[in-house]
């Protein structure tokens, strides 16, 4: 974990992004598990920064949606159920569709299209590639999704959307880094490209609705990358954040 602070960020606040950063990636890597109590001194000492930044971070993580509050004080690590994950997908695919939609309607620069046209481009090019460059693929991917949110020019829905994909398996690349190079995790990502040509079509035609329809589908896709790792039995410290699930079913 780097301890660079932000451009513009004062020490408080980088110390807090610290914080966030390193428990969520103690979250991540198994050595919190769900039930887990999260101690707030124990914290202090294992990320060297100090409970102010430390305590905001857990209220964040809370906020979001990793922890929850104890009724006594203090937080633990929350389980999901399977319904719980696919809800969050789905909300996700709500909030950008409806970001889909504010593009289409709000109107898109030539410029800005052209851009998107070209990330599109370059996730063709990896797509094509043997063997697959799944991180490639997966920056492209998160640079596609970004734009779209970007060109809705909404505040609000960036914040609501921010807290729905901070949960490990509801952003826009969730696990599709798990058994990337299978057949059907390859035919996954073809058809997700698919998707993303679609929507651009839809928001360089300011056709809002159809915008705001194939981008709510094509968040279904990171639900059928869940179903197909549950499927093939991985162990959940491959996936990160599949631990979080209660049950697998």
């Amino acid at each position: 974990m780097s301890g660079a602070r932000p451009a513009g960020a004062r020490p408080a606040e980088s110390q807090t992004v610290s914080a966030l950063l390193g428990i969520r990636q103690l979250i991540l890597d198994r050595e919190l598990a769900p039930g887990d109590r999260v101690s707030e001194l124990v914290m202090v000492e294992r990320l060297g920064v100090s409970r102010t930044p430390v305590r905001a971070a857990l209220i964040r993580l809370e906020h979001e949606g990793l922890l929850t509050a104890l009724s006594g004080g203090g937080f633990e690590v929350r389980g999901f159920s399977w319904q719980e994950m696919v809800d969050a997908i789905e909300l996700r695919g709500v909030l950008e569709g409806t970001a889909a939609r504010f593009a289409a309607e709000r109107g898109v620069e030539p410029a800005r299209i052209r851009e998107l046209e070209d990330t599109l481009d370059a996730l063709d090019t990896v797509l094509a590639a043997d063997p697959l460059d799944m991180q490639a693929y997966i920056a492209l991917n998160r640079a596609f999704h970004e734009a779209v949110l970007a060109c809705a020019r909404s505040s609000v829905l960036r914040e609501q959307l921010e807290r729905v994909v901070a949960l490990p398996f509801a952003g826009p690349s969730a696990f599709v880094d798990t058994h990337g190079t299978s057949a059907e995790a390859k035919h996954s990502l073809v058809i997700a490209q698919s998707q993303h040509r679609a929507v651009l079509e839809a928001i360089a035609l300011r056709q809002g609705m159809r915008a705001e329809m194939l981008m709510r589908e094509h968040a279904r896709i990171a639900r059928r990358n869940l179903e197909i790792i549950t499927r093939s039995g991985v162990p959940e410290g491959a996936v990160p954040g599949l631990h979080l699930i209660r049950n697998r079913e």
